[in-house]
């Protein structure tokens, strides 16, 4: 399966997670022509939770084209052996997951494409383009990847100095949206908020947590 849904559907919806780190260590890893010894401790841990997640596949009845423990593999040789499947953008991901905070929960949404109606809505009101949902949840990963085929896995980014303003724009405009776009403005303008606050206060001599990653699965 290259481009079949992997999880959700009309009823149940997909998940969206944010998590903050440093993207740069997340890179490395990936594109190291030698790695150090902490980076082979890590790829051990992401690879074995890529050959947990082939195996809840397995019992879930889903069959990628490729494994993803076998797609961690291609990414970090360079020699993805398709251009279309989603098992890259969950070993990334995964990979992404080793090096960043514990993920918070955005909730659970019906389908991307209503982010679209949010970022009319949105942009109706003023919000920069480079802040409106539609723009940062799907931007893709900083590393180029085979397409997953369909809208869902998805990776976005935003760079965490911007958060702060994407917070301020949001609340500015929160009593005069639909109220249809509302609760999720303020569930976005209050999650970036803290994550704005968290940046300011964790920065320390060596570390960069200069990434918000979005995963949309």
């Amino acid at each position: 399966m290259s481009g079949e849904r992997v999880k959700g559907n009309a009823a149940v919806g997909y998940c969206l997670e944010m998590s903050t780190g440093d993207m740069r260590t997340v890179v490395r890893l990936l594109t190291a022509v030698e790695r150090t010894e902490q980076q082979e401790r890590t790829l051990a841990r992401v690879r074995t939770e890529c050959e947990r997640t082939d195996a809840r596949f397995r019992e879930q009845g889903i069959a990628l084209d490729v494994f993803i423990s076998r797609a961690l593999d291609e990414l970090i040789d360079g020699t993805p052996s398709t251009d279309r499947c989603p098992a890259y953008s969950y070993a990334f991901y995964q990979v992404v997951a080793a090096h960043f905070s514990d993920p918070a929960d955005l909730g659970t949404w019906r389908r991307p494409a209503w982010f679209h109606a949010m970022d009319d809505e949105l942009a109706r009101h003023g919000v920069p383009s480079d802040l409106l949902p539609g723009t940062f949840l799907f931007s893709g990963p900083p590393l180029r990847l085979p397409h997953p085929g369909d809208a869902v896995p998805a990776i976005g980014t935003l760079p965490a100095r911007r958060a702060a303003a994407l917070a301020d724009a949001y609340a500015r405009v929160l009593d005069r949206l639909d109220p249809e776009f509302r609760g999720p403005a303020r569930r976005f303008a209050d999650a970036l908020r803290f994550e704005a606050e968290e940046w300011e206060g964790t920065r320390q001599p060596g570390t960069n947590p200069d990434t918000l990653l979005f995963w949309f699965h």
